[in-house]
């Protein structure tokens, strides 16, 4: 009985070092500011890297390396219509996390905003920047 136990309670463990670590590369992923910004671009529709270039101030080679990163991860979808290649959301679930850190951290840098020290995901010394 007690090994029946011990290997639930090691594939318990397995389960949740896999969940850490696809927490960790999904959190790694949206780690950089273009990357979030394209994501909330991408929210409101599909755009091609002109459309997304009007919305984003970088350089088209940059964009266009964080568009390839993200669409191998699969959070982007793409399509082509003849010259234009046109991204999309294809991972609600990426978009959805992005939404939510992005919007809570808003929320807390509005100063009418009464966000509890125990709901804030920013310490209190880098909202005062």
């Amino acid at each position: 009985m007690e090994s029946i136990e011990g290997g639930r309670m090691s594939q318990a463990q397995d389960e949740s070092e896999t969940v850490f670590a696809t927490a960790a590369e999904l959190f790694g992923l949206l780690s950089t500011p273009i990357r979030l910004k394209i994501i909330s671009s991408l929210c409101r529709g599909e755009k091609n890297v002109s459309q997304l270039l009007g919305d984003i101030d970088t350089t088209q080679p940059n964009m266009s390396q964080h568009l390839s990163t993200l669409y191998r991860a699969g959070v982007l979808g793409k399509r082509r219509d003849a010259t234009q290649i046109y991204y999309r959301i294809e991972s609600e679930r990426a978009a959805m996390l992005c939404r939510a850190v992005c919007t809570q951290i808003a929320a807390e840098m509005d100063p009418a905003a009464d966000v509890s020290a125990e709901e804030r995901l920013t310490p209190r010394t880098a909202l005062r920047r």
